[in-house]
């Protein structure tokens, strides 16, 4: 990986509601980051009862983005007093914030007391915003956040890994639509351990054509916020 990063730039519109310039999309809904992640990335992948007497369970995320999701998930791994030996998140963004726009971001979005701690032990040890994979260790090792920056199109196919949940959490199909391809779903489907689960905030046409291609079975549910309609689902191998 010898590409150069270019980082996320740090913006807001006047409701509050982080986004990227160089997509044109929000980062979250206004209504709330902790609460959409909690809704549509845990509840939708089952979670934490799916991680339960796991000794190890591994998410995979398509998009790091403020890292909401991986905090969220983090937090409910900690109060889970039967949660599993060890969460191995792994999470990949082409356009990663700098640690010091990463803490502007969550002081003005992220509202939860728990969260927002781990969101500080998050930005003391972000990596340099350098091409590759950067292993952030947590409590005492029983938490490993994998954070590989670069371009989701090239690393999936690339990564041995056998994931229990995916995050399907892109930036939206009409913004994005590299990352929401039939071939990246095929890398995913490639990577899915037995009983894989996903979950999306998108509940786009071409989306769900891409995933039963893929062998994904997905099914659409009450979305987050104002939003209509998502899609949950698991990987079905043939």
């Amino acid at each position: 990986m010898s590409e150069l990063l270019i980082p996320a730039t740090v913006a807001f519109r006047p409701n509050g509601s982080p986004y990227s310039p160089i997509y044109g999309d929000i980062y979250h809904s206004v209504v709330g980051s902790v609460a959409q992640a909690q809704y549509v990335f845990l509840q939708g992948n089952s979670l934490p009862a799916r991680w339960q007497g796991r000794p190890v369970f591994t998410v995979l995320e398509t998009g790091f983005g403020m890292g909401i999701n991986f905090l969220s998930t983090w937090a409910a791994w900690r109060a889970d007093s039967s949660r599993g030996g060890h969460l191995h998140f792994v999470s990949i963004e082409k356009h990663p914030f700098a640690a010091s726009d990463l803490r502007l971001t969550h002081a003005a979005t992220i509202d939860d007391a728990p969260v927002a701690v781990l969101a500080h032990t998050l930005a003391d040890a972000w990596p340099a915003l350098t091409p590759g994979t950067h292993t952030l260790a947590f409590d005492n090792g029983q938490v490993t956040l994998t954070l590989i920056f670069g371009d989701a199109v090239t690393i999936l196919p690339a990564l041995d890994l056998r994931a229990d949940a995916f995050y399907l959490d892109g930036f939206a199909p009409a913004k994005n639509p590299e990352l929401w391809t039939p071939s990246v779903f095929e890398s995913l489907g490639a990577l899915a351990n037995e009983g894989a689960t996903f979950s999306t905030y998108t509940s786009a046409g071409d989306v769900k054509r891409a995933l039963l291609h893929a062998g994904f079975e997905y099914k659409k549910v009450p979305g987050f916020g104002w939003k209509r309609a998502m899609l949950i689902g698991k990987y079905l191998p043939g």
